[in-house]
Order: C-alpha cells, then structure tokens, then sequence
C-alpha cells in the first residue's frame, strides 16, 4: 500500500512552528489537533513541525511552549487521513542515526505511509547546552549527517533492511535491521533543510528526495540553480529532487494590516513557482483563529494546486 498526496500542480505545507495559543498548556493538545485535522480537510499536502526544544528567537522567547517534533507528528497521524508529515527538520545531533531512521517508519508505518525524513546539520547551540546534548562543530555534524543519510538509504533496502555493518567515523552499526520496514515505496521521502552551496547542497544533490530553502524569489531562483549545479557534478538528474520553500504568512479575508488577504497570497506562492519551487511550505502567524483553513480551502489551496498543472 502507497498513499500519495502529490497534487497535479504546485503542492501547498502548513508548518507549525508555535504553540502559544489561548488556553495555556492544556489546550495544546486540542488546538494542535483541529488545526492538524483543518489543515488535511482543506487540502494541504504537507505538515510539519519545527525539532527543537525550546522556542528559537525569530518566533518567540525561549521559555514559550514547544513540543518534541516525532511525538507531535505522531499525534498528528492519529488525527489525520491523508496529509503528510515531517520535521523541518530534525537536528543531526539530538539522535542517534539509527534512531533517526526508526523513528520515521515508525511514523510512516503508523500513518500509513504519510511520513518524510527531514534532517539537517542543526545550529541551536543554546538549547543543546541548556539541555545537555553535546553539539560537535559545524563540519562534524555534517560528517553525521552525511553518516546518517547513508544509513537511512541501507536501512530502507529490502524486506528488512540491511545485514551488512556500517564502519562509520562517527556512527558503527553491526546490522541494519530495520522491521517492520517502511510503507511508502521505496522509502519515507528525505528532506535537506539549508542552502548551504558547498556542503548542504551537495548532499541534497546525493542522497536526498527534496530540498527546503528560506527567502524570496530571487534566492530560490539563485540557490536551485546552483543545486542543479551540484546534481550535475554527481551524475544525478535535477528532476528527481522536489524543491521546497519555507516562509510565513498572516491571512485574512480582505487582507490589511500585516495580513495577505487570499489573492496576495496566491501572487506570493505564484513567485516562488515561477522560481523553481514546487512545494510552498508555509506557517501562519494566525493558525489558531476561527476560519482560517476554510478561507484557504475555497480561496488558496485549490489555487495553488493548479500553479503548473
């Protein structure tokens, strides 16, 4: 069984980054699950949560509330039916590379195959030392990553996996077992946040299915030119990677204010389409508000789905 949500054209994500909502910490767990259930019966294709622990300092202060990302996804299947879930994206080193792998067929075998691996070099050193995760350098946790994401590939083969060891520098794995195995074929997509031209991009180019960068038009344009670049260096075509974009939006219906109303927002995603991307991941600073996903639903997300169609 392989459920798919690829729309025809343009595929449209709702990113949930913040969980201050009215109510305070006992209505986390409603509002998340109305919000993750609008989300789906409006027609996003995508949902995703940050993987941290505290709140970063471009949504909020620290001490607001943030959930674990594989718990919250997880939640969020059971509340779901069709969406597709990930993290944007998974810190290197908050697991372990075997446990990077379990955990996103756990989700995929669970949601009935709806579930991505997201996963990059991470960069929130104040959370990891608050917490006592060990943080190697920068040019270590890319060595892990690039670990890791060979791992995932040789844990995703066959049946169950892989028998062989893995004598990596970083990680050593005597078998990669992997059972039950995932559901989507041939395995959970990976996603590679970051624009990093010389090393992020160069293992977007060689192991991964989709690419997220933050900005504008203009800097998605330059940054999938310069991945086509990379492709082109090992051998792999441009085509077979999915090119996301990560930005935020307030909506409301006649716009204002620091809101887009609908056809704002429309000529916004359309930019970035016509910049190359082909999945417009978004979060909405207004998630919680009554209305919201049924204004999408009529006046955006069928829209969008129709961008290259």
């Amino acid at each position: 069984m392989r459920i798919s949500r690829y729309a025809p054209g343009m595929k449209i994500g709702l990113q949930v980054p913040n969980f201050t909502w009215p109510g305070g910490d006992a209505a986390i767990g409603p509002t998340f699950a109305r919000i993750a259930g609008e989300a789906d019966e409006a027609g996003f294709d995508s949902l995703w949560v940050m993987d941290h622990f505290f709140q970063i300092p471009s949504v909020g202060h620290a001490e607001e509330p943030m959930l674990e990302g594989w718990s919250a996804l997880a939640y969020a299947a059971a509340v779901t039916r069709r969406i597709t879930l990930g993290l944007m994206v998974g810190g290197i080193h908050y697991r372990q590379a075997g446990l990077w792998v379990k955990a996103a067929t756990t989700l995929d075998v669970l949601s009935g195959g709806r579930a991505w691996l997201g996963i990059g070099a991470a960069w929130n050193e104040q959370e990891s030392k608050a917490l006592g995760f060990p943080m190697p350098p920068l040019g270590q946790r890319f060595e892990m990553l690039e670990e890791t994401l060979q791992i995932a590939h040789a844990m995703w083969q066959g049946e169950h996996g892989s028998e062989q060891a893995f004598p990596g520098t970083h990680y050593r794995l005597d078998r990669m077992l992997n059972s039950p195995q995932a559901i989507r074929k041939p395995h959970p997509p990976v996603m590679i946040g970051g624009g990093g031209e010389h090393k992020t991009l160069r293992l977007v180019a060689k192991y991964a299915d989709a690419t997220n960068i933050f900005g504008g038009a203009d800097n998605l344009r330059h940054k999938y030119a310069v991945l086509k670049e990379r492709c082109e260096e090992v051998g792999r075509p441009f085509d077979e990677i999915e090119r996301s974009n990560l930005n935020s939006f307030r909506v409301s219906r006649d716009g204002g204010d620091d809101a887009v109303g609908p056809s704002e927002m429309i000529d916004r995603i359309g930019s970035w389409h016509e910049a190359g991307s082909q999945h417009a991941i978004f979060s909405l600073r207004n998630v919680a508000e009554p209305g919201v996903f049924e204004l999408l639903a009529r006046d955006v997300v069928p829209q969008v789905h129709a961008l290259g169609a």
